[in-house]
């Protein structure tokens, strides 16, 4: 099967695994990669933080190799790996001259298929990730993410940290991430990716051999996710006020999608957006301050960010409502067209590198059953216009009760009511 877009094939393996090459002409070089469908909102509360812990321990040794080896094999080939964990996927990948594809894609079968989880190096990542978490607490705007997350998504499996909480960190054992990987890296949720100087034949013939007997696991139903907003806020002696303001957006499977991107540009998605111009070169009311769409399967969060003076966090607040109230009858051709050649520039210009192509197209297939060729995304941009963004920016205030979370001199900030009523004024 060809995609619609002819340097991309595709390839179902017997068991389910899913292979899809990106060729592109003119390289030396090489991303390959094995992407799974299971992240954070895949664990039960008591997981919490496993798949994160299990893409530490990735590297820590296998059957056939030492962390050492895994290092030094990789490198003696100038080579390197890497991985992540997101709240919907885990991801493991390396970047190769054409000529060492095989020893990459080895490497990651190794390390994937065949992890010692060693009780000394479980204890030693163990503390590396005690260590993040302490990192990501002393960093107030990790926090305040972190607690939109959860208020906007609680009791939820997709509102709770990916790192986890440091009590679930301190008792998992190799008996916990082999059954985590076990159950949830299943073939059906698998997607091996490669991008570059790279034939879709010979790497479907390397992944049949790596891949091709990863045995079925029981079938499990993901915990949906509903969008419910609410209200958490710590006063703490810090520099700085730090705000998050949610809102519910699409989720990836929607087209609407497309425009809560092109509404959060046009927002605060750059120098030239409402919320720069406004809160910061007009005001001074901060030095950071933006707005991002996250977008899960059914549904997705649209969150503004700002750091400011304890003493300006009510105006900051307000000038923020104000704009998205103003967007909502005001917003005019010549922002959103610069909001939509903003996005469609930084897709073009970020495809331009084997890696970001590779996490394309695995990412395309995890999440839609297929590529989607940039045409039709441009095509589904373009297609957006005044009438479109007004409207979704009225529903975007209307629709749903808000996120607020603040952290530091925050005792002069309005409360959640005050916020939506001033959004509804």
């Amino acid at each position: 099967m060809r995609d619609a877009e002819a340097s991309i094939e595709i390839t179902t393996l017997p068991n389910g695994v899913r292979v899809v090459t990106d060729h592109m002409s003119g390289l030396a070089s090489a991303t390959l990669g094995v992407w799974f469908g299971a992240g954070a909102r895949h664990e039960t509360a008591a997981e919490n933080g496993v798949a994160h812990f299990l893409e530490h321990m990735a590297f820590k040794g296998t059957t056939t190799r030492s962390a050492r080896q895994i290092a030094e094999e990789i490198e003696d080939v100038g080579g390197y790996l890497n991985a992540y964990t997101s709240r919907e996927s885990t991801a493991y990948f390396a970047r190769v001259l054409s000529q060492d594809k095989p020893r990459a894609l080895d490497i990651l079968s190794d390390i994937l298929r065949n992890p010692t989880f060693a009780t000394e190096d479980v204890e030693v990542e163990r503390g590396v990730i005690l260590q993040e978490i302490g990192q990501a607490l002393d960093t107030p705007d990790d926090v305040v993410f972190d607690w939109a997350q959860e208020c906007a998504f609680p009791e939820q499996a997709v509102g709770r940290p990916i790192l986890g909480p440091a009590e679930n960190i301190s008792r998992f054992d190799a008996a916990t991430l082999r059954g985590f990987m076990d159950r949830r890296y299943a073939p059906e949720r698998t997607v091996v990716a490669a991008a570059g100087a790279v034939e879709h034949a010979a790497i479907v013939e390397l992944a049949e051999e790596k891949f091709g007997d990863l045995p079925a696991t029981a079938k499990y139903d993901t915990e949906p996710a509903v969008y419910a907003g609410g209200e958490k806020r710590v006063e703490k002696d810090l520099e700085q006020a730090h705000v998050v303001l949610g809102f519910k957006a699409p989720g990836y499977r929607d087209d609407a999608v497309y425009t809560a991107q092109v509404y959060a540009t046009l927002l605060g998605g750059g120098m030239s957006s409402r919320l720069f111009q406004e809160v910061r070169e007009k005001r001074g009311l901060c030095y950071t301050i933006f707005a991002q769409p996250s977008h899960y399967a059914e549904t997705g969060m649209l969150t503004i960010y700002a750091g400011t003076g304890g003493d300006q966090c009510e105006e900051l607040i307000s000038v923020v409502a104000d704009q998205m109230r103003e967007a909502a009858e005001k917003a005019d051709d010549a922002e959103i067209d610069r909001a939509k050649a903003q996005i469609k520039a930084g897709m073009l210009m970020g495809l331009e590198t084997p890696s970001a192509r590779c996490e394309r197209i695995s990412r395309g297939l995890l999440a839609h059953d297929r590529v989607r060729p940039v045409a039709e995304i441009v095509e589904k941009i373009d297609a957006i216009d005044r009438n479109v963004i007004r409207g979704f920016a009225a529903g975007t205030l209307a629709d749903s009760t808000p996120t607020l979370t603040l952290y530091g001199p925050v005792g002069g900030a309005p409360d959640l009511d005050a916020v939506t009523a001033r959004l509804a004024a």
